[in-house]
Formats: structure tokens, sequence, C-alpha cells
């Protein structure tokens, strides 16, 4: 893009920039009941436009596609009949939450007369980055709506025309709704220098939410003047404790693997106690094998599986987002909660045990942003965990930590009421 055209550009992201500002002004105003009916109408609407959208995602899948994009992408980026309504439960299901913004806090008299409380509010304009899954432009802009944010979003070159599509239903939502056009902005480029651009608008935006690969986080994250909310990659770990029920081991593992190897809460490595081993190992490597999953072993699982393929500390790091798992026998729990520190990304770590003690030291000593016993990674996702969807997924703990939902995108101020109070 030569410097014309860049600053051409850069003009039309400041505008817009401004727009989303007063457009974030207007929605504070907005009633519940108004944010709801919002989000009913853009249900009806997305039925309603359901054949534009799957054109418009077909037109991006054959385009996907040709350009080699992988299959746990093309996967992440199709939109059918299913999905739609999938969708239009997440926008009901949202409209039937209670509003964080309406909370009642207790009013605490200070020594000097005056009356304490706190109000929840708004972060005001967000930024969403995401690549390749389209139904992010309906529940990341259904949860700003409902918190009170208004959402500036920018989606990937492989989604462009879905989002375009889901966009114009946005608008006609909007327009029909009675609210402000510029409430939800879905950009109409996905060209890298928009997105620096748009990351050096810390007048405007106030929180930036990058949704994809690791490469794209850490080019936020370097690149932002903004806060962020990181989550790099999701490298999950699944613990086979000696005292575990092997039949719910098998079933979790394979849950966890294979329903959807391509999303970042599905397994990527599994520990098993070493006092089991041998006699679980074999079973998980038929039941694996017949699931065309590829395992990459220890040097000790090595010895009792010997068609696997041996891993290092490359691989124990690795987000496969495939049919592909490590796999690492260790001692005890100690040496697994140890390895999880090592490997882990404070995503999603799993325990499969019997003993009670077991599972509140592995509760209490991982860090992660989702602790799960004897249950699958894959209920950790905002709609699983009662949120009604999920803007991302947070790994660091500022100012949120794991699936971020409607009260994670608000914030609190401090309410003073007095009659005539001085400090002496």
């Amino acid at each position: 893009m030569d410097d014309t055209a860049l600053l051409g550009l850069s003009d039309s992201l400041f505008s817009q920039c401004q727009a989303a500002k007063s457009a974030a002004r207007s929605l504070v105003t907005k009633k519940t009941a108004q944010k709801n009916t919002l989000l009913i109408n853009m249900a009806n609407i997305l039925k309603k436009r359901e054949a534009e959208i799957i054109q418009a995602n077909q037109l991006d899948c054959q385009h996907a596609k040709e350009s080699g994009l992988s299959n746990a992408m093309i996967d992440r980026l199709t939109i059918t009949p299913v999905l739609i309504q999938q969708m239009q439960s997440v926008l009901e299901f949202v409209a039937g939450l209670d509003d964080p913004l309406v909370k009642d806090y207790p009013i605490k008299r200070q020594p000097s007369g005056i009356n304490v409380t706190k109000k929840r509010i708004p972060i005001g304009v967000i930024l969403m980055i995401y690549e390749s899954r389209p139904n992010v432009t309906v529940e990341a802009a259904a949860l700003a709506l409902k918190s009170g944010n208004q959402i500036i979003l920018r989606g990937g070159k492989e989604a462009f025309n879905s989002n375009q599509a889901i966009g114009r239903c946005w608008r006609e939502a909007l327009e029909l709704s009675g609210f402000h056009q510029d409430s939800i902005i879905v950009l109409d480029t996905t060209d890298r220098s928009a997105l620096d651009a748009l990351l050096k608008f810390d007048e405007f935006i106030d929180l930036v939410i990058p949704r994809g690969g690791e490469g794209l986080i850490r080019h936020v994250v370097e690149h932002s003047h903004i806060p962020v909310i990181k989550h790099y990659k999701g490298v999950c770990h699944l613990f086979v404790d000696e005292s575990a029920n092997l039949d719910n081991a098998l079933a979790l593992i394979v849950n966890g693997k294979t329903q959807r190897p391509g999303v970042c809460n599905s397994l990527e490595g599994l520990l098993v106690h070493q006092n089991i081993a041998q006699a679980f190992l074999p079973k998980l490597y038929d039941l694996l094998v017949s699931k065309n999953v590829t395992i990459y072993g220890c040097d000790r699982s090595v010895d009792i599986l010997q068609n696997i393929e041996a891993a290092d500390d490359d691989l124990f790091h690795c987000e496969f987002l495939d049919l592909k798992i490590s796999l690492k026998i260790v001692d005890d729990l100690d040496e697994a909660i140890q390895f999880i520190d090592v490997f882990g990304s404070n995503h999603t770590e799993v325990i499969v045990t019997e003993k009670q003690e077991n599972a509140n030291e592995f509760i209490n000593r991982v860090d992660a942003s989702v602790v799960m016993v004897n249950a699958s990674s894959r209920f950790s996702d905002g709609g699983e965990l009662g949120l009604g969807a999920e803007i991302g997924i947070s790994t660091s703990k500022l100012h949120a930590y794991g699936p971020m939902g409607l009260e994670s995108l608000t914030s609190e101020k401090f309410i003073v009421l007095g009659d005539g109070q001085v400090r002496k």
C-alpha cells in the first residue's frame, strides 16, 4: 500500500474510532429491555438472512481451500444452518442473562458522614481482533452490547465475506431497535497496516481482545498502545491419576482430543501415573489409533508403546490443533503438576481421579484459568460454563482469567453520597 492510500486508510479508521467513542456514550443510556430487544431482533434477522450469510461463507470457504488453509481453520470458518441456529440461541440466551450494569451494592456510611457505594460500568470501546470464526461477529458483539460497550470488530481476511454479511445484519438490527449505528463497527479492511493503526488509537479504544493464533496475539501485544487481554494458546493437559476410573479417563481423552481437535480447549497433552501405565497405555493406544490420533511419547511411554513416536520438549510445548497428542508418564501427582507448570499455557487442565484429596491438591496448585476434575476439557467454554458465550479466554490474570462473559466486560466506579461534608 502506497503512502497516499495508507494515509487515507488511517484517516478513515480515525473517523470510525471517533464514531465508536460517541456510540459508547450513547449506549450507557440504554435500558436492559432495549438491549434485550436488540439481541432478539438480531436473532430474527440472522434467520431471515440465513441464505445470504451461508452464500457469503461458501465463497470464503472456497478461497480458504484454494489458499491451502488448514482443516482446523476451515472447520472454524464454516457456517452451516446448525451454526446459524446456535448463534440465534446465543443471542436469546444473552438476552435472558442479568444485566451486569444493574447490580445492588451495599452503602457503607463512613465516620466522616459520607456514604460510599459502587456502580458497575462498561469498559467503553472494545477492539476485537480475531481469525477465521465468523460466529465471533455475533457472539462478541452480543456480549459487548449487553454489557453496555461499543465494539469494533476486525476479522481475518479468510472470513471477510461472512463477517460483512453478518455486519449488515447487525446494522439492520441496530436501526430497527433505535440504537446508534456505530454501536457495532465491522471493519471492511483486513490490511495489517489498518490493525497497526488501530492499536495506536488509545484516546478512543479502551481495551483490545485478540483471538486467534499465537503469532497474531504476540503482534498485537508488541504493537498496542492499548491494554490487551492475552490468550496465546491452549496447551491443555489431562492427568490420569493412579486412582482414576480408567473407563472414564478413556472417554474424557477421546472427547477432549477428537471431538474438535482444531479448537483451543482440545487436549494436547496426556500425563499418566506410573503405577497404572502398563495396564492403561495399551488400551489408550488402541483407542486413539482407531480415531487416527498420532501419539508422541516420552522415553518411558515409548518403552511400553513401541509404535509411537518419541517426543521432545518442543512437542510437549506444542499446540497441535490436530489429531496429535503428547504423552508423558509421571511418578506422581507432584510431578504432574510440575510438568504442567513448565509446559502448560494457563488455559485448561484436567485431572481424572477418585481421590478427593488429590483433586483438591490439583485444584489448589495448578495455575490455569480453568481446572477440571473428571470432566472433558471441551467444557472450557463460555457457553458451557453458563456465560451464554465468551468474547475470549484470558490466560493472563489482569483483569480477567478464563472465559470472559458479561461481567468481565465491565469495571466499577465508586459513588460517594454526602450532604456537605468536608475533609478535616
